[in-house]
């Protein structure tokens, strides 16, 4: 079993940046492939970024060149570096698994981009 929290939203002005958190509990965090997510209001929740266990990362076109995954698996955590971030970020995020484990779902932080 896994519990995830997401941490490091906030309000930030377009241009901005901000890093996130997600910390993980369980021994078996570091052969983990990790996701993060975003969901913005009536919209459908979306793959922003994936890293393996061992490091390869994938990511959303959208985000490709602003936004950096990465992963310290002695501190169970997986980070999001967002920059240059723009209004059509504004989002809950949320971490995962990879495959994705409904259960793990938790309550995601807030990124709101505006000036």
């Amino acid at each position: 079993q896994v519990q995830l929290v997401e941490s490091g939203g906030g309000l930030v002005q377009p241009g901005g940046f901000l890093r996130l958190s997600c910390a993980a509990s369980g021994s078996i965090f570091g052969i983990l492939a990790m996701d993060w997510y975003r969901q913005a209001p009536v919209q459908q929740r979306e793959l922003v970024a994936r890293i393996r266990s061992v490091g390869g990362t994938l990511y959303a076109d959208s985000v490709k060149g602003r936004f950096t995954i990465s992963r310290d698996n002695a501190e169970n955590t997986v980070y999001l570096q967002m920059n240059n971030l723009k209004p059509e970020d504004t989002a809950v995020y949320y971490c995962n698994t990879f495959p994705t484990v409904p259960n793990y779902w938790g309550q995601g932080t807030q990124v709101t981009v505006s000036s």
